[in-house]
């Protein structure tokens, strides 16, 4: 039993037990505990009748797979998140009535070219990733190369099969580890293994990783693009020979997530500071459009060649500071909509989409602006996910409620330090 109650977005205070049930096949060993102490992924029930919780994010998953096979589409949906973040030496924050701050610090930050000392305390010797300027370099420009090999063994330890990882293209130690993926409900039991390992190794390291989609200014964000295919009877669905070799179920998959995809990112991008980084300009898929190859679409069709089961769609808009069984469970109902609806996706568009001007450019339709604009479209736009009771509407309203309050507002009532420096002396 626990109180449901202090769980934000659970129960009010006088309807608080809740009953949890192990799920034994998720137990692993903490890699990071000095006494042996067993991890293991626990549902969320009703304790009067046992009932599983209607907002238990992994119950909903499962209800969304339930739901896929009861329409006799696939047996099962396989998801490949490939979640960014960055890795500081330093960070402070603080929010009060008289103060609003950041402070990042990383010695391989573009802006410690002038440090006297690097790390180690030995002399500046140079060799900072420039910004924007740090996608694949090699040591020792990469100063976090034996970190990440710890990240992928400790991974490995955890049960995740680790297939690259390598520098993004953020200065100060943006990175990706990318691993084997799975069906749709362990990939989000993956996510959050992946999360736990990267923080803590880097934290024995003496260093702290954030998977903010947007910590830093001018430089690029972290996104988690996920790799999603449909298979049944052991056999891919997804391979065709339509458009970058897509079956029609494909492509009316990619068109539930494109018309669907205004109100899904209050599930796949559901935070203020996602917004920062779905800008044009730094590599973010901000086009509502789909195309092979074309980063600056929302939907990639990756390049595989001739293996039909190796055939997937990639949606690039999430970001990990998503809840990743919320965010997976929503895109496959946006997905699965547009396969029983047969819903027909614009035309494919394979120009460079930051290039395109005057009509070209204002026919493209961009992604929402704001965490705000997400949660009114989702008020609008919902039914797809209440089909076969996957999400409820008491999950939806909670979720929009919440977001409101505790993060819309929060941000939208404060002054931030920028208007200082803009208006004080106006």
């Amino acid at each position: 039993m626990f109180d449901g109650s202090s769980i934000r977005g659970f129960q009010s205070i006088h309807e608080s037990d809740m009953k949890l049930l192990p799920v034994p096949e998720s137990a692993y060993l903490d890699p990071y505990r000095k006494e042996k102490t067993l991890i293991i992924i626990f549902s969320v029930h009703n304790p009067v009748d046992n009932s599983a919780y209607s907002r238990d994010p992994r119950g909903v998953v499962a209800k969304a797979v339930d739901f896929m096979r009861a329409q006799g589409i696939a047996d099962t949906a396989f998801f490949a998140p490939e979640a960014e973040f960055y890795v500081f030496d330093r960070v402070r924050f603080k929010t009060d009535i008289n103060t609003a701050y950041h402070e990042i610090d990383s010695y391989e930050g573009a802006w410690n070219t002038g440090i006297k000392e690097d790390a180690d305390g030995t002399p500046n010797r140079g060799y900072r990733t420039r910004v924007k300027g740090g996608y694949f370099p090699v040591s020792p420009t990469d100063q976090f190369a034996d970190l990440r090999d710890e990240m992928v063994m400790q991974l490995g330890k955890v049960g995740l099969l680790v297939e690259r990882s390598h520098h993004e293209v953020g200065t100060a130690g943006q990175m990706e580890i990318n691993y084997r993926f799975t069906d749709i409900l362990h990939a989000g039991d993956d996510v959050m293994k992946f999360k736990y390992v990267i923080r803590n190794t880097a934290w024995q390291g003496g260093k702290t990783a954030t998977f903010m989609p947007k910590p830093l200014f001018g430089d690029n964000g972290s996104g988690m693009h996920v790799h999603q295919s449909l298979w049944k009877d052991g056999k891919p669905l997804f391979f065709g020979d339509g458009y970058g070799d897509l079956s029609d179920m494909a492509r009316h998959y990619v068109g539930g997530l494109l018309k669907h995809a205004p109100s899904l990112l209050a599930f796949t991008n559901p935070t203020v500071n996602s917004y920062r980084r779905l800008v044009p300009g730094y590599e973010a898929p901000v086009n509502l459009v789909y195309s092979a190859r074309n980063r600056s679409a929302c939907i990639r069709i990756p390049i595989t060649g001739s293996n039909p089961k190796a055939k997937r769609i990639e949606f690039r808009c999430p970001d990990p500071s998503s809840n990743p069984y919320l965010a997976f469970a929503a895109m496959l109902m946006a997905g699965l909509d547009g396969i029983i609806n047969k819903i027909e996706p614009p035309l494919p568009v394979d120009k460079d989409l930051y290039e395109l001007t005057g009509d070209e450019a204002a026919a493209i339709p961009q992604v929402p602006g704001s965490l705000d604009e997400v949660l009114n479209n989702l008020e609008r736009d919902h039914e797809f996910l209440l089909k076969g009771g996957v999400f409820t509407k008491d999950l939806i309203e909670t979720w929009i409620e919440f977001k409101r309050k505790q993060e819309v507002d929060y941000v939208r009532l404060r002054p931030h330090p920028a208007e200082f420096e803009l208006y004080y002396d106006i």
